[in-house]
Protein backbone atom coordinates (compact mmCIF):
# COMPACT_ATOMS: atom_id res chain seq x y z
CA UNK A 1 0.00 0.00 0.00
CA UNK A 2 1.23 3.54 -0.68
CA UNK A 3 2.81 5.18 2.35
CA UNK A 4 1.64 8.39 3.97
CA UNK A 5 4.73 10.03 2.49
CA UNK A 6 3.62 9.00 -1.03
CA UNK A 7 0.14 10.36 -0.42
CA UNK A 8 1.60 13.62 0.86
CA UNK A 9 3.82 13.94 -2.19
CA UNK A 10 0.89 13.33 -4.53
CA UNK A 11 -1.18 15.93 -2.70
CA UNK A 12 1.59 18.53 -2.86
CA UNK A 13 2.12 17.86 -6.57
CA UNK A 14 -1.46 17.74 -7.80
CA UNK A 15 -3.53 19.78 -5.36
CA UNK A 16 -2.23 23.26 -6.38
CA UNK A 17 -2.72 22.74 -10.17
CA UNK A 18 -6.12 21.09 -9.66
CA UNK A 19 -7.25 23.92 -7.39
CA UNK A 20 -5.95 26.43 -9.91
CA UNK A 21 -7.77 24.69 -12.74
CA UNK A 22 -11.01 24.69 -10.74
CA UNK A 23 -10.64 28.41 -10.06
CA UNK A 24 -9.92 29.12 -13.74
CA UNK A 25 -12.99 27.18 -14.87
CA UNK A 26 -15.11 29.00 -12.27
CA UNK A 27 -13.90 32.39 -13.51
CA UNK A 28 -14.59 31.50 -17.15
CA UNK A 29 -18.11 30.29 -16.32
CA UNK A 30 -18.71 33.48 -14.33
CA UNK A 31 -17.54 35.70 -17.16
CA UNK A 32 -19.75 33.94 -19.70
CA UNK A 33 -22.73 33.09 -17.48
CA UNK A 34 -25.05 35.10 -19.77
CA UNK A 35 -23.65 33.66 -23.01
CA UNK A 36 -26.17 33.11 -25.79
CA UNK A 37 -25.09 29.71 -27.12
CA UNK A 38 -27.15 30.09 -30.30
CA UNK A 39 -25.39 33.34 -31.21
CA UNK A 40 -22.04 31.84 -30.17
CA UNK A 41 -22.61 28.83 -32.42
CA UNK A 42 -23.61 31.14 -35.28
CA UNK A 43 -20.41 33.16 -34.80
CA UNK A 44 -18.33 30.00 -34.99
CA UNK A 45 -20.12 28.51 -37.99
CA UNK A 46 -20.15 31.73 -40.02
CA UNK A 47 -16.53 32.69 -39.30
CA UNK A 48 -14.40 33.62 -42.31
CA UNK A 49 -11.88 30.80 -42.77
CA UNK A 50 -9.49 33.04 -44.72
CA UNK A 51 -8.93 35.33 -41.71
CA UNK A 52 -8.45 32.31 -39.47
CA UNK A 53 -5.75 31.14 -41.89
CA UNK A 54 -4.11 34.58 -41.65
CA UNK A 55 -4.24 34.23 -37.85
CA UNK A 56 -2.42 30.89 -38.08
CA UNK A 57 0.26 32.43 -40.30
CA UNK A 58 0.85 35.36 -37.95
CA UNK A 59 1.13 33.02 -34.95
CA UNK A 60 3.94 31.23 -36.77
CA UNK A 61 5.41 34.58 -37.88
CA UNK A 62 5.62 35.67 -34.24
CA UNK A 63 7.75 32.63 -33.46
CA UNK A 64 9.93 33.34 -36.50
CA UNK A 65 10.54 36.85 -35.13
CA UNK A 66 11.50 35.34 -31.77
CA UNK A 67 13.81 32.88 -33.49
CA UNK A 68 15.44 35.70 -35.47
CA UNK A 69 15.92 37.70 -32.26
CA UNK A 70 17.52 34.68 -30.57
CA UNK A 71 19.85 34.30 -33.58
CA UNK A 72 21.18 37.82 -32.99
CA UNK A 73 21.94 37.08 -29.33
CA UNK A 74 23.69 33.82 -30.23
CA UNK A 75 25.52 35.32 -33.20
CA UNK A 76 28.90 35.93 -31.53
CA UNK A 77 28.86 32.46 -29.97
CA UNK A 78 27.83 30.71 -33.17
CA UNK A 79 25.62 31.83 -36.05
CA UNK A 80 22.61 29.51 -36.01
CA UNK A 81 19.95 29.55 -38.76
CA UNK A 82 16.72 31.30 -37.78
CA UNK A 83 14.57 28.36 -38.87
CA UNK A 84 16.51 25.99 -36.64
CA UNK A 85 16.08 28.29 -33.65
CA UNK A 86 12.39 28.73 -34.44
CA UNK A 87 12.01 24.96 -34.57
CA UNK A 88 13.66 24.68 -31.16
CA UNK A 89 11.26 27.28 -29.76
CA UNK A 90 8.31 25.29 -31.08
CA UNK A 91 9.78 22.05 -29.74
CA UNK A 92 10.04 23.61 -26.30
CA UNK A 93 6.38 24.58 -26.33
CA UNK A 94 5.42 21.12 -27.54
CA UNK A 95 7.40 19.43 -24.78
CA UNK A 96 5.89 21.74 -22.20
CA UNK A 97 2.39 20.58 -23.09
CA UNK A 98 3.30 16.91 -22.77
CA UNK A 99 5.32 17.50 -19.61
CA UNK A 100 3.75 20.59 -17.95
CA UNK A 101 6.65 21.34 -15.59
CA UNK A 102 8.00 24.51 -17.20
CA UNK A 103 10.80 22.71 -19.05
CA UNK A 104 10.34 24.61 -22.32
CA UNK A 105 13.55 26.72 -22.04
CA UNK A 106 15.51 23.62 -21.00
CA UNK A 107 14.31 21.54 -23.93
CA UNK A 108 14.97 24.21 -26.54
CA UNK A 109 18.42 24.89 -25.06
CA UNK A 110 19.29 21.18 -25.02
CA UNK A 111 18.06 20.77 -28.59
CA UNK A 112 20.18 23.63 -29.97
CA UNK A 113 23.19 22.55 -27.92
CA UNK A 114 22.82 19.03 -29.32
CA UNK A 115 22.52 20.17 -32.95
CA UNK A 116 25.16 22.94 -32.82
CA UNK A 117 27.73 21.27 -30.54
CA UNK A 118 27.34 23.90 -27.84
CA UNK A 119 27.01 23.58 -24.08
CA UNK A 120 23.42 23.42 -22.93
CA UNK A 121 24.02 25.76 -19.98
CA UNK A 122 25.54 28.34 -22.32
CA UNK A 123 22.56 28.23 -24.67
CA UNK A 124 20.18 28.35 -21.70
CA UNK A 125 21.70 31.65 -20.56
CA UNK A 126 21.00 33.19 -23.98
CA UNK A 127 17.33 32.18 -23.65
CA UNK A 128 17.24 33.92 -20.28
CA UNK A 129 18.66 37.09 -21.85
CA UNK A 130 16.00 36.90 -24.57
CA UNK A 131 13.26 36.51 -21.94
CA UNK A 132 14.52 39.52 -19.97
CA UNK A 133 14.61 41.65 -23.13
CA UNK A 134 11.04 40.59 -23.92
CA UNK A 135 10.05 41.69 -20.42
CA UNK A 136 11.57 45.14 -20.92
CA UNK A 137 9.91 45.61 -24.32
CA UNK A 138 6.56 44.40 -22.97
CA UNK A 139 6.81 46.95 -20.15
CA UNK A 140 7.40 49.71 -22.68
CA UNK A 141 4.28 48.66 -24.61
CA UNK A 142 2.30 48.73 -21.36
CA UNK A 143 3.50 52.27 -20.69
CA UNK A 144 2.66 53.31 -24.25
CA UNK A 145 -0.90 51.98 -23.95
CA UNK A 146 -1.45 53.67 -20.58
CA UNK A 147 0.08 57.03 -21.52
CA UNK A 148 -1.75 57.17 -24.85
CA UNK A 149 -5.01 57.35 -22.92
CA UNK A 150 -6.61 54.49 -24.85
CA UNK A 151 -7.48 52.43 -21.76
CA UNK A 152 -11.18 51.63 -21.12
CA UNK A 153 -12.67 53.64 -18.27
CA UNK A 154 -13.73 51.42 -15.38
CA UNK A 155 -14.08 51.78 -11.62
CA UNK A 156 -10.70 52.59 -10.19
CA UNK A 157 -7.91 53.84 -12.42
CA UNK A 158 -6.81 51.18 -14.87
CA UNK A 159 -4.31 53.53 -16.50
CA UNK A 160 -2.46 54.03 -13.21
CA UNK A 161 -2.53 50.27 -12.65
CA UNK A 162 -0.99 49.61 -16.06
CA UNK A 163 1.65 52.30 -15.51
CA UNK A 164 2.61 50.84 -12.13
CA UNK A 165 2.63 47.26 -13.44
CA UNK A 166 4.64 48.30 -16.49
CA UNK A 167 7.13 50.26 -14.37
CA UNK A 168 7.62 47.33 -11.99
CA UNK A 169 8.03 45.01 -14.96
CA UNK A 170 10.60 47.33 -16.54
CA UNK A 171 12.60 47.74 -13.33
CA UNK A 172 12.53 44.00 -12.62
CA UNK A 173 13.75 42.86 -16.03
CA UNK A 174 16.13 45.76 -16.62
CA UNK A 175 17.73 45.15 -13.22
CA UNK A 176 17.97 41.43 -13.93
CA UNK A 177 19.72 42.15 -17.24
CA UNK A 178 22.12 44.58 -15.57
CA UNK A 179 22.93 42.09 -12.79
CA UNK A 180 23.48 39.30 -15.32
CA UNK A 181 26.19 41.23 -17.14
CA UNK A 182 27.53 43.07 -14.07
CA UNK A 183 28.24 39.95 -12.01
CA UNK A 184 29.19 37.59 -14.81
CA UNK A 185 32.90 37.63 -13.97
CA UNK A 186 32.23 37.38 -10.23
CA UNK A 187 30.04 34.30 -10.73
CA UNK A 188 32.78 32.55 -12.71
CA UNK A 189 35.20 32.74 -9.77
CA UNK A 190 35.58 30.18 -6.98
CA UNK A 191 35.88 32.46 -3.97
CA UNK A 192 32.52 34.26 -3.50
CA UNK A 193 29.97 32.71 -1.15
CA UNK A 194 27.24 32.52 -3.81
CA UNK A 195 29.57 30.49 -6.02
CA UNK A 196 30.36 28.05 -3.22
CA UNK A 197 26.64 27.67 -2.50
CA UNK A 198 26.00 27.05 -6.20
CA UNK A 199 28.70 24.38 -6.31
CA UNK A 200 27.22 22.73 -3.20
CA UNK A 201 23.76 22.60 -4.79
CA UNK A 202 25.23 21.32 -8.07
CA UNK A 203 26.61 18.29 -6.22
CA UNK A 204 23.03 17.20 -5.52
CA UNK A 205 22.60 16.80 -9.28
CA UNK A 206 26.01 15.12 -9.62
CA UNK A 207 27.32 18.09 -11.59
CA UNK A 208 30.61 19.92 -11.44
CA UNK A 209 29.58 23.35 -10.13
CA UNK A 210 32.68 25.19 -11.35
CA UNK A 211 32.34 23.89 -14.92
CA UNK A 212 28.59 24.52 -14.90
CA UNK A 213 29.10 28.10 -13.71
CA UNK A 214 31.64 28.65 -16.45
CA UNK A 215 29.23 27.35 -19.08
CA UNK A 216 26.44 29.60 -17.80
CA UNK A 217 28.73 32.64 -17.82
CA UNK A 218 29.84 31.87 -21.37
CA UNK A 219 26.24 32.48 -22.44
CA UNK A 220 26.13 36.00 -20.99
CA UNK A 221 26.82 37.62 -24.34
CA UNK A 222 25.73 40.72 -26.19
CA UNK A 223 26.44 41.19 -29.91
CA UNK A 224 29.55 43.22 -30.61
CA UNK A 225 28.20 44.52 -33.92
CA UNK A 226 25.84 47.46 -33.56
CA UNK A 227 23.46 46.15 -36.20
CA UNK A 228 23.00 42.85 -34.37
CA UNK A 229 22.24 44.73 -31.14
CA UNK A 230 19.63 46.73 -33.02
CA UNK A 231 18.23 43.53 -34.52
CA UNK A 232 17.72 42.06 -31.05
CA UNK A 233 15.50 44.98 -30.08
CA UNK A 234 13.74 45.07 -33.45
CA UNK A 235 13.02 41.35 -33.19
CA UNK A 236 11.50 41.74 -29.72
CA UNK A 237 9.37 44.70 -30.84
CA UNK A 238 8.27 42.92 -34.02
CA UNK A 239 7.19 39.84 -32.08
CA UNK A 240 5.03 41.95 -29.75
CA UNK A 241 3.46 43.88 -32.62
CA UNK A 242 2.67 40.67 -34.47
CA UNK A 243 1.17 39.20 -31.28
CA UNK A 244 -1.06 42.27 -30.97
CA UNK A 245 -2.55 41.52 -34.42
CA UNK A 246 -3.76 38.04 -33.47
CA UNK A 247 -7.08 39.36 -32.20
CA UNK A 248 -7.32 41.63 -35.24
CA UNK A 249 -7.47 38.60 -37.57
CA UNK A 250 -9.67 36.61 -35.18
CA UNK A 251 -12.00 39.61 -34.96
CA UNK A 252 -12.20 40.04 -38.71
CA UNK A 253 -13.21 36.38 -38.92
CA UNK A 254 -16.36 37.13 -36.89
CA UNK A 255 -16.95 40.72 -38.00
CA UNK A 256 -15.40 42.58 -35.06
CA UNK A 257 -13.10 45.56 -35.72
CA UNK A 258 -11.54 47.57 -32.90
CA UNK A 259 -9.37 50.68 -32.71
CA UNK A 260 -5.61 50.09 -33.24
CA UNK A 261 -4.70 50.80 -29.60
CA UNK A 262 -7.39 48.36 -28.44
CA UNK A 263 -5.35 45.49 -29.84
CA UNK A 264 -2.28 46.68 -27.94
CA UNK A 265 -4.44 46.95 -24.80
CA UNK A 266 -5.64 43.37 -25.32
CA UNK A 267 -2.07 42.12 -25.65
CA UNK A 268 -0.87 44.01 -22.56
CA UNK A 269 -3.83 43.15 -20.34
CA UNK A 270 -3.85 39.47 -21.33
CA UNK A 271 -0.06 39.35 -20.98
CA UNK A 272 -0.15 40.67 -17.42
CA UNK A 273 -2.96 38.22 -16.63
CA UNK A 274 -0.81 35.37 -17.95
CA UNK A 275 2.13 36.38 -15.74
CA UNK A 276 -0.10 36.76 -12.68
CA UNK A 277 -1.80 33.41 -13.29
CA UNK A 278 1.55 31.65 -13.51
CA UNK A 279 2.61 33.25 -10.25
CA UNK A 280 -0.52 32.01 -8.42
CA UNK A 281 -0.52 28.73 -10.42
CA UNK A 282 -3.90 29.26 -12.08
CA UNK A 283 -3.99 27.94 -15.68
CA UNK A 284 -5.71 29.78 -18.50
CA UNK A 285 -4.48 33.22 -17.47
CA UNK A 286 -4.30 34.48 -21.04
CA UNK A 287 -7.85 33.31 -21.78
CA UNK A 288 -9.25 34.81 -18.56
CA UNK A 289 -7.38 38.08 -19.10
CA UNK A 290 -8.57 38.29 -22.69
CA UNK A 291 -12.17 37.71 -21.56
CA UNK A 292 -11.94 40.54 -19.02
CA UNK A 293 -10.32 42.84 -21.59
CA UNK A 294 -13.00 42.15 -24.21
CA UNK A 295 -15.67 42.91 -21.61
CA UNK A 296 -13.97 46.23 -20.82
CA UNK A 297 -13.91 47.05 -24.53
CA UNK A 298 -17.62 46.27 -24.88
CA UNK A 299 -17.21 43.40 -27.36
CA UNK A 300 -20.29 41.11 -27.36
CA UNK A 301 -19.63 37.95 -25.35
CA UNK A 302 -20.39 35.59 -28.22
CA UNK A 303 -17.91 37.18 -30.64
CA UNK A 304 -15.33 37.66 -27.89
CA UNK A 305 -15.42 34.00 -26.90
CA UNK A 306 -15.18 32.95 -30.55
CA UNK A 307 -12.11 35.19 -31.02
CA UNK A 308 -10.47 33.74 -27.90
CA UNK A 309 -11.27 30.20 -29.03
CA UNK A 310 -9.83 30.75 -32.52
CA UNK A 311 -6.65 32.24 -31.07
CA UNK A 312 -6.26 29.41 -28.54
CA UNK A 313 -6.94 26.58 -31.00
CA UNK A 314 -4.69 28.01 -33.72
CA UNK A 315 -1.90 28.49 -31.18
CA UNK A 316 -2.19 24.85 -30.14
CA UNK A 317 -2.22 23.64 -33.74
CA UNK A 318 0.62 25.86 -35.01
CA UNK A 319 2.92 26.20 -32.00
CA UNK A 320 2.39 23.00 -30.05
CA UNK A 321 1.65 20.86 -33.10
CA UNK A 322 4.66 22.30 -34.91
CA UNK A 323 6.82 21.68 -31.85
CA UNK A 324 5.82 18.03 -31.65
CA UNK A 325 6.62 17.62 -35.35
CA UNK A 326 10.08 19.14 -34.77
CA UNK A 327 10.69 16.73 -31.88
CA UNK A 328 9.55 13.79 -34.02
CA UNK A 329 11.68 14.79 -37.01
CA UNK A 330 14.69 15.20 -34.74
CA UNK A 331 14.23 11.62 -33.58
CA UNK A 332 13.82 12.73 -29.98
CA UNK A 333 11.66 10.84 -27.51
CA UNK A 334 9.92 13.21 -25.09
CA UNK A 335 11.09 11.19 -22.08
CA UNK A 336 14.67 11.49 -23.31
CA UNK A 337 14.21 15.23 -23.89
CA UNK A 338 12.84 15.68 -20.38
CA UNK A 339 15.68 13.65 -18.81
CA UNK A 340 18.34 15.56 -20.76
CA UNK A 341 16.73 18.90 -19.97
CA UNK A 342 16.69 18.15 -16.25
CA UNK A 343 20.32 16.96 -16.25
CA UNK A 344 22.91 19.79 -16.19
CA UNK A 345 25.29 19.81 -19.13
CA UNK A 346 28.80 20.08 -17.72
CA UNK A 347 30.89 19.35 -20.79
CA UNK A 348 34.20 21.10 -20.62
Amino acid sequence: MPSNHSYGRLVRRWLPPLAGAALAITLIFYLYRDLDFARFSTALMSANAAWIAVLAVTILLEQLANGWKWRQILHDLKPVPTLRLTGALLAGYGANVLVPLGISPLVRSWLIARMEDLKMATVLTTTIIARFIDGVIFALFAGLVAMAGQVPQVEGNLEIGLIIAGALNFVLFATALWALFRFRILFSQDGPLICRLFDWVAKWFRANGAILRGSLCDGVVWPRARRHRLYVLLGAIAAKLIAATHYLWAGLAVGVVLAPFDYLFLMVFAGFSLVLSRFVRVPGGFVIGSAFAFRLLGVPEEQALAMILFNFVMSIIVVVGGGLIVLWQSGIDIRRARHAAETPDVRS
